[in-house]
């Protein structure tokens, strides 16, 4: 995956962030809003050759190296499969059983790759300009991996920094927490997250469709709009009130439930008589009962601790049309 231009809000925050000292970093806030990005401008400038006040140089043999993802001063711990998805080489034996299909690439952060980047934390430079540990999302470490990391946070080497990128910034340690400097991530006007949209390759109606989709959040409507789903969104609550499954068929498990979520927000706040954040009120079905619509939110909300490990996808995609079908064509 390329990592989208840098958009001028997370650039503006970077500059912000590197005026400050500190050895360790917790970047928190909703998904879409640039955590990544930000950590990664973040470490970009600290390893850079030729840094200035606006950050990383873009152009030394550092900062090729992080772009080409060969960079001997940075770490990444990342769970396998965002590490797949955004370009990042896993390590050779993990690689290798995945190749040989001994297992799947891992949805959390292994405590053996921790253990690795404790390990590579302690090496000398290889350029000179310090080390640094990229972590994203921190969430996805469990309590074993948080601790192997937490020593480390403590009484870290003098030439090391940690980034710790956050969707769920809560759902870490306290210990963790307690180690960082923090900083919440801004949200951008939507002024200005339209022309970052449009510039990243999105039609003027099709931006405006995914950041209402992504409600408001930059990144995920860019992710939403390479997706394709822009022409179907405006359909999908009718599609819904109607049981038409088909129109789920390439989405994951998770993609579907947040989606859901999203619509059953929506008719619920209509229903009080307040603006939908999501979709277009004339899009949203008129009918639906306040209890029923109340139950398919809680229902979601349970689905949704589960939903990165479905027992059978096919009936799962079924269920989950069947509840929004029922709620949705409930007498009020």
């Amino acid at each position: 995956m390329t990592t989208p231009a840098v958009a001028p809000w997370i650039a503006a925050q970077a500059t912000q962030l590197l005026t400050q000292r500190g050895h360790a970093w917790l970047l928190a806030g909703p998904s879409g809003l640039g955590q990544y990005s930000l950590a990664l401008a973040l470490v970009r400038t600290w390893l850079c050759d030729q840094p200035s006040a606006q950050g990383a140089c873009g152009v030394c043999g550092s900062c090729h190296a992080i772009d080409v993802r060969t960079s001997a001063d940075l770490c990444v711990l990342m769970p396998e499969t965002v590490m797949l998805a955004l370009g990042w080489p896993l390590g050779e034996k993990a690689q290798a059983d995945i190749d040989d299909k001994k297992r799947k690439p891992s949805k959390e952060i292994r405590v053996d790759a921790m253990r690795d980047a404790v390990e590579f934390s302690q090496r000398t430079s290889a350029r000179g300009r310090g080390k640094a540990v990229l972590v994203f999302p921190a969430e996805r470490m469990n309590n074993v991996t948080a601790n192997a990391l937490l020593k480390t946070l403590e009484e870290p080497p003098g030439d090391v920094k940690f980034v710790l990128a956050s969707d769920a910034g809560h759902l870490l340690l306290p210990t963790i927490r307690s180690r960082c400097l923090g900083h919440a991530l801004v949200w951008p006007d939507a002024t200005r997250a339209l022309i970052w949209l449009e510039a990243q390759g999105l039609g003027a109606a099709q931006a405006r469709v995914m950041l209402r989709a992504a409600g408001g959040r930059p990144e995920d409507a860019l992710l939403l709009g390479q997706s394709g789903r822009a022409q179907m969104w405006g359909d999908l609550p009718q599609a819904m009130a109607r049981g038409e499954v088909s129109l789920f068929r390439d989405w994951t498990p998770a993609q579907m439930v947040d989606a859901l979520h999203k619509l059953c927000h929506d008719v619920l706040a209509v229903k009080t008589g307040a603006q939908p954040r999501f979709f277009e009120a004339t899009d949203l079905p008129k009918g639906g009962s306040f209890a029923l619509l109340t139950a398919w939110s809680r229902a979601l909300a349970a689905t949704t601790r589960t939903v990165e490990h479905p027992f059978n996808g096919g009936l799962m995609l079924e269920a989950l049309v069947s509840q929004a079908q029922t709620a949705l064509n409930s007498k009020p």
